[in-house]
């Protein structure tokens, strides 16, 4: 039976006091997507900020996972 995809997220805010442009979140995306993130949500703040969020998804790498468990050295 084969193992059950594990991903890791990655969440941000864009925020531009006019408002964000569209062109902004797309060279966003377009440089996440070139990192193999996937966008899974996008929301846009109604509160009169400006604020977007995006959150993405990719699957998670052994690479990654070893990563994250070695302890930091400059910590």
């Amino acid at each position: 039976m084969s193992r059950p995809i594990q991903w890791e997220y990655r969440v941000k805010s864009v925020c531009k006091f006019w408002g964000t442009k569209d062109e902004d979140i797309q060279a966003l995306l377009n440089e996440w997507g070139e990192e193999g993130w996937e966008a899974i949500a996008v929301y846009s703040s109604y509160s009169g900020s400006g604020k977007t969020i995006i959150v993405a998804k990719r699957p998670l790498t052994l690479a990654t996972r070893r990563r994250r468990s070695m302890p930091q050295a400059d910590q």
